[in-house]
């Protein structure tokens, strides 16, 4: 099967400081994380929820497509992309 990514819901996660989003790979769900400093722009300092969620969305595309490649290499329980998996 494949990754899709069918509900554009996204939410702050402030424990983890990341942004959390669903992708599906058939009935499956895989819980994704993109880490703040993965979606703040270089410089930014004190950015709001409001703010890195704008930034998920902005970037939604490019995002799908990392936490894509990154389920294609093996299958775990969650995944946390980082600034260095958008480079």
């Amino acid at each position: 099967m494949t990754l899709e990514f069918l509900n554009p819901s996204r939410s702050f996660d402030a424990a983890r400081s990341a942004v959390r989003f669903i992708g599906h790979d058939g009935m499956f769900a895989v819980p994704f994380f993109v880490e703040t400093a993965a979606l703040a722009k270089p410089g930014r300092t004190q950015l709001s929820e409001k703010d890195f969620l704008a930034a998920f969305d902005t970037a939604r595309g490019s995002i799908h497509d990392v936490a894509r490649e990154a389920y294609s290499h093996g299958r775990r329980n969650s995944y946390t992309l980082t600034a260095a998996d958008f480079r």
